[in-house]
């Protein structure tokens, strides 16, 4: 059950980070010991690898990631591999103060409220760097997909306020 707890952590801070570069909640380096050792890398190092200053991923919108995540089989926890987590450590320690720039940038100019300014922030960056994330992430990826467009529709259906439902809406095509 332990490994399962991770895997499930790590797909927050590593699949969600691989996404958009956002700062989710990190487990414990204790959660991280039953994965390979390329994902606890990847798992007790990411953030640092993306130092953003004034990009913020609302209350909210974390929460329903987390679901999500919470609720991933254990078909899905599988893409947790030494190859993909070091191809993942690569190339966020080579990309990620520039993903972090562009996000919070991107962040600074947009409109608000808060949950507009994460979802076409997080899109925008994720649109602009997706294409260059090594092939052996490629199931990180779509696992990360799946979990952005699914928070994204329950976003949209939650939201109270209409420019958090248009954003999150705009958002859940992903990239």
């Amino acid at each position: 059950m332990t490994l399962s707890r991770t895997a499930r952590s790590t797909v927050l801070a590593v699949a969600l980070l691989s996404a958009s570069a956002s700062a989710l909640a990190v487990p414990s380096p204790a959660q991280a010991a039953g994965l390979p050792p390329a994902c606890q890398e990847a798992l007790l190092e990411t953030f640092d690898k993306f130092p953003v200053v004034d990009f913020t991923v609302p209350d909210k919108a974390k929460n329903t990631m987390l679901g999500e995540v919470l609720g991933l089989s254990e078909a899905d926890q599988k893409v947790f591999t030494e190859k993909a987590c070091a191809a993942w450590n690569t190339w966020a320690t080579d990309n990620g103060q520039a993903v972090a720039a562009d996000l919070d940038t991107r962040y600074r100019n947009a409109a608000g409220p808060v949950c507009n300014k994460f979802a076409k922030s997080s899109l925008a960056t994720i649109k602009k760097y997706a294409p260059n994330v090594p092939a052996e992430t490629r199931e990180l990826e779509k696992l990360a997909k799946r979990i952005w467009k699914s928070s994204m529709e329950k976003l949209t259906a939650g939201a109270n306020n209409a420019d958090c439902r248009a954003a999150y809406d705009a958002a859940k095509a992903g990239w």
